[in-house]
């Protein structure tokens, strides 16, 4: 399809408490989206089963449904492309990576579970699509059903981004007991959430530089509905759209104390709340509370771009279609990743050779030996840029550290799976091919990332076969396949023509064994002349 063309989109967020989906029309040339559809169902994830804390099948029941339903609507509206993304009731709860299999099995539907700070950075895309910064900082605050979002910025690139695991559901399975809330849980409550929230709030505090005074912007079902009561009572009205809208500290607290005297049933006769949004507004109010006190702001602002409109802003990124405000975040995972290498002290030089080497046998083996493309071949840079970073911890079974590193960075920019799929690379580029008795492996609940971590991590070996010695011996290689006597000859032109490579010859012979099985083919490597004419190694 024509990028000139306008495009139909839909962006789904499987959040704790409800499941939302947006369906946009992108206009490239701009660029810009209009939101042409929304679609909201309360499933209530989060309330999960208090004695193994899975799932319960009510609620699954209920997500499936609201999924078919979003699905239905986004082909009647022509979506050429449904994203999905899943967050903490779903990365939490033991049997979510099996429901996640489930809907994918029934529905076709490919959910993508994303990190907190992956979501933190996504709600900050989707605020800045509705919202002018011009330049200055904004703090913005998203409350959950199960999760927190803090974010500071000004509309560059981020500059602090936080997840802390307190939210509306969340709170309210787990602290609330009483209806209407006693004072000792309503005092417990609030010095829980205070403390939760007093580290998130200190790291944004530090990005602020001296005489700075960010505006507090809020997203979300919780803080939009108090907008509404604030609304309704202060002005009659509510004012629709609702972004924009503004109401201070002192009217919340005065919602906050109405609302902790009153039981849900009767919290659920207050005009702009439902029986679902009376369970569990107090905790929500409560925790906006804090955080506007904690914060020093008297004031919020209301914007009705999340994470879901940054889902969309994300995809535009990635297939090119901003380059000028938001160009920065189109490199946010190669930076993530350096940022990752430099914190557990890889040698980048080191893994940038490998990672070449990587990429230049991915290259000369895609449409022979396999089909993969650009997303593949991200995953495959980044994994060689970690691989080694298992060193941080010991160099006994140091490619098991890489993975447990890698798999708990928080890496922005990918999903969950991506993530686990770097780590399985990592994990397996020396020592045992993958196996499904390994946990790594059997955490990659997707057959196609299983498959991506079987192929890749073979070429992965031959990599860091190539650069054995760490002193960039090898300068460059060239991929000859034969298929009437299945061998694949690997010419090799070493950097110095008097090198005999010996060390890299024997360690590509040692490792050869995984590529060998994995694609059929016997490999023989050959030692070349400076002088032969080879092509050149492909950059990231």
């Amino acid at each position: 399809m024509n990028a000139e063309h306008e495009r139909i989109l839909a962006a789904i967020d499987v959040g704790t408490n409800s499941i939302h989906m947006v369906v946009v029309r992108i206009q490239p040339a701009l660029p810009a989206f209009t939101i042409i559809a929304r679609e909201k169902t309360t499933v209530r994830l989060g309330a999960r089963d208090k004695q193994t804390g899975n799932l319960t099948d009510a609620a699954m029941a209920r997500a499936m449904d609201a999924l078919k339903r979003c699905q239905e609507i986004s082909k009647s509206l022509n979506a050429e492309q449904t994203i999905a993304v899943a967050t903490s009731a779903m990365r939490e709860a033991p049997n979510g990576r099996s429901f996640l299999q489930q809907i994918e099995a029934e529905l076709g539907l490919w959910i993508n579970l994303i990190s907190g700070p992956e979501e933190a950075r996504r709600i900050y895309l989707g605020v800045l699509s509705g919202m002018e910064f011009s330049g200055q900082p904004h703090a913005i605050i998203d409350i959950g059903g199960g999760s927190t979002e803090l974010i500071l910025g000004d509309g560059h690139e981020p500059r602090t981004l936080s997840s802390t695991k307190i939210g509306a559901v969340r709170l309210t399975a787990e602290q609330i007991t009483t209806d209407p809330i006693s004072n000792s849980e309503f005092q417990s409550l609030q010095a829980y959430i205070r403390g939760m929230l007093e580290r998130p709030i200190e790291e944004l505090q530090a990005g602020l530089e001296v005489g700075e005074h960010p505006r507090l912007v809020g997203t979300s079902g919780t803080i939009e509905t108090l907008a509404m009561i604030h609304a309704r009572e202060k002005t009659g009205a509510v004012p629709s759209p609702l972004n924009g809208y503004e109401f201070s500290l002192r009217d919340l607290r005065e919602i906050v104390d109405r609302l902790r005297r009153l039981s849900v049933a009767e919290r659920a006769e207050i005009p702009g709340i439902n029986e679902r949004r009376a369970e569990i507004i107090l905790a929500g109010a409560l925790i906006l509370q804090e955080a506007m006190t904690l914060l020093g702001m008297e004031s919020i602002v209301i914007c009705e771009r999340s994470l879901r409109e940054g889902v969309i802003v994300d995809w535009m990124l990635t297939h090119g279609l901003i380059e000028d405000r938001l160009r920065y975040q189109g490199s946010v995972r190669q930076r993530s990743v350096l940022e990752t290498a430099i914190k557990y002290q890889v040698k980048l030089d080191y893994g940038e050779q490998v990672a070449d080497f990587a990429l230049s046998l991915f290259d000369q083996t895609q449409g022979s030996l396999h089909s993969w493309g650009q997303e593949e071949r991200e995953l495959l840079w980044a994994a060689a840029i970690l691989h080694n970073c298992g060193h941080h911890v010991s160099h006994s079974s140091h490619h098991k550290h890489s993975y447990y590193l890698v798999r708990n960075s928080d890496l922005l920019g990918y999903t969950e799976t991506e993530i686990e799929t770097i780590a399985n690379l990592a994990r397996y580029h020396r020592k045992s091919a993958p196996k499904k008795k390994h946990e790594s492996y059997r955490n990659l609940t997707s057959k196609r990332y299983r498959r991506v971590v079987d192929q890749l991590s073979a070429l992965l070996r031959l990599a860091v076969a190539l650069d054995r010695r760490q002193i960039g011996a090898i300068k460059r290689v060239v991929c000859q396949p034969h298929s009437e006597t299945q061998e694949f000859w690997l010419l090799i032109q070493p950097t110095k023509p008097d090198d005999d490579c010996a060390l890299e010859l024997w360690s590509l012979d040692y490792k050869k064994g995984s590529f060998e099985t994995e694609f059929g083919l016997k490999l023989i490597p050959v030692l070349e002349a400076t002088s032969v004419e080879i092509a050149p190694i492909g950059a990231y």
